[in-house]
């Protein structure tokens, strides 16, 4: 019999899942806001995702490293409800000094970012602890369900974090205000509040202590792969004194990082095939290429969102500057939003003709909350008014993947890339279209991944998490790899407005990760059919 999802501690949990949302997706007006504040390139200013995401590897690592030497799993030993406590309050830390540098005589850029590493550092803490808590707290064929769930919730954050953050810099559209760092002094204090509240409300909870009961299995090789990584990333944070001190370009030091990273995960699972010995859960190979596919698809649903201001201040796309475009990068966000809060009907125990009927419901209602928040924000929803079309698309997949993790991932994969292949192709408002329905395909790629990876890896289920966690660092280096094709364009203005074709041909960059993670469904699938696991109908059993 499978067991019942436990609704009253699933509902705790999942307020941190929206602090997630609520704080990353805001990076995306403050990205350009730095932009201009501080004059800085496009590549520059994504140093903001860098420190952001990056802080979630780095957290993620020492959490692992520190346990690797005092041989103890520390966060099984603490449980992942204070693992998630502790994790809030170092955000807090991070949102009081963000406040603090905001209202500074003369803020720094440098301080900024570190503000942004502490807070994600906390983040790193609470996503390794909730996302297999999430799993735990239900039957384990429904986890990718629960997570979904979760993430609808996560993209609810998503959804009012740019427009709360909009409104902070600039006011309403009809009483626009001069944009200065002080004008976020309170939003962040409120977080500050909001994270110290939710740490009591964890505190005083009846969550179970949820752990692993294994011991901590040592995973040398993993551990050299993971540190040399990590140390491979470095020089992206330090690309502008790099570049003064040596002349070599920042596009050289993002890309050849990248590249590096992914060739060490690949040669990696090769090693581990060979022999296992040292390899801890990156022995299994759905493992690491689930790290390899958590690295892309974070990256891709940062960067497509992170450049779009860059894009949509051309004329060709609607020449929306930073003051007007937050209803489309709230929109892209809510996209978020509507395919999770779509996914999350299979968690419930309704007839298959009621989930159908609700799958086709639930875009649309989700959707009017989105033109509905944006009115009251005070924002143009007539430019929504032809995107009901793209939630067809939405519609059509989860019908078609009939609540299999593996048919629905690659069904969006290949969705996402006939999207990003139009959007080359077009202009206006069908290529902006085009991009934030991205975010639909996005929406259901995590939990997929996610249970995929740590199917059959049975006691380095809290290992592999980690590790998961870990790559999440992509989204730290695949948008400034999309920024320096971007930058390509600088010196080629007309009436103040950069031009040329790269800020339009970078979307190239999501159409390659989309394209790697079809392939990885694919792989991933046969992985586990060589070790006697068809995890789709594993799924169908469970219902």
């Amino acid at each position: 019999m499978s067991q019942q999802t436990k609704w009253s501690q699933f509902g705790t949990l999942i307020i941190v899942f929206f602090f997630w949302g609520f704080v990353a997706a805001s990076n995306s007006i403050f990205i350009p806001f730095c932009k201009k504040y501080f004059d800085l390139d496009q590549l520059q200013s994504q140093l903001i995702g860098s420190a952001f995401y990056g802080a979630y590897f780095y957290g993620s690592l020492l959490l692992y490293l520190f346990s690797y030497l005092s041989n103890v799993d520390i966060l099984n030993k603490i449980g992942y409800k204070k693992g998630i406590i502790y994790g809030l309050l170092i955000s807090v830390v991070g949102a009081v000094s963000l406040a603090l540098i905001s209202t500074s005589a003369n803020p720094s850029f440098g301080l900024i970012l570190v503000a942004f590493f502490i807070i994600a550092l906390g983040f790193s803490l609470q996503q390794t602890a909730a996302n297999p808590f999430a799993i735990a707290l239900g039957s384990p064929e429904t986890g990718s369900h629960r997570l979904n769930m979760a993430g609808g919730v996560n993209s609810f954050g998503t959804l009012l974090g740019p427009l709360a953050v909009s409104f902070m810099l600039f006011g309403s559209v009809s009483a626009a205000k001069e944009a200065t760092l002080g004008n976020i002094e309170t939003v962040y204090f409120i977080l500050a509040g909001l994270f110290t509240l939710a740490a009591i409300i964890f505190a005083f909870s009846k969550l179970p202590k949820v752990t692993s009961d294994e011991k901590l299995e040592r995973s040398p090789k993993a551990l050299v792969v993971l540190l040399i990584i990590g140390l491979v990333f470095l020089p992206i944070l330090f690309a502008d004194a790099i570049k003064t001190s040596t002349g070599i370009p920042k596009s050289v030091i993002i890309y050849a990082s990248l590249i590096i990273i992914l060739g060490l995960l690949f040669a990696s699972m090769f090693m581990a095939k060979k022999d296992k010995t040292g390899w801890g859960a990156m022995q299994y190979p759905q493992l690491v290429l689930g790290m390899i596919a958590i690295f892309v698809y974070v990256g891709v649903e940062v960067t497509i969102d992170n450049n779009f201001g860059a894009l949509l201040l051309r004329p060709e796309f609607g020449g929306f500057n930073e003051e007007h475009n937050s209803h489309l990068i709230a929109l892209y966000w809510g996209s978020m939003m509507i395919g999770r809060w779509t996914g999350a009907v299979s968690v419930f125990n309704l007839s298959k003709s009621t989930k159908r009927l609700m799958v086709i419901i639930v875009p649309f209602v989700a959707f009017g909350i989105i033109c509905l928040a944006n009115y009251l924000k005070g924002n143009p929803i007539e430019d929504f008014k032809y995107y009901p079309i793209f939630l067809l698309f939405l519609v059509g997949a989860n019908l078609y993947a009939q609540e299999k993790p593996v048919k629905l991932l690659l069904t969006v994969s290949l969705l996402a890339i006939v999207f990003v292949v139009v959007s080359l192709f077009s202009t206006g408002m069908l290529a902006n279209y085009c991009l934030i329905a991205c975010g639909l395909c996005c929406s259901v790629m995590w939990p997929g991944i996610f249970t995929l990876a740590i199917a059959g890896i049975g006691k380095y289920a809290s290992q592999g998490s980690a590790f998961l966690i870990m790559m999440i660092l992509g989204g730290a280096i695949i948008p400034p790899a999309q920024g320096a094709l971007i930058d390509l364009d600088l010196g080629t203005e007309v009436n103040g407005v950069t031009t040329g074709p790269w800020t339009h041909l970078s979307y190239i960059v999501p159409l390659i990760c989309f394209a790697y993670i079809a392939w990885h469904t694919i792989s991933s699938k046969n992985a586990l059919k060589k070790q006697g696991i068809d995890f789709d109908q594993q799924v169908a059993g469970g219902h």
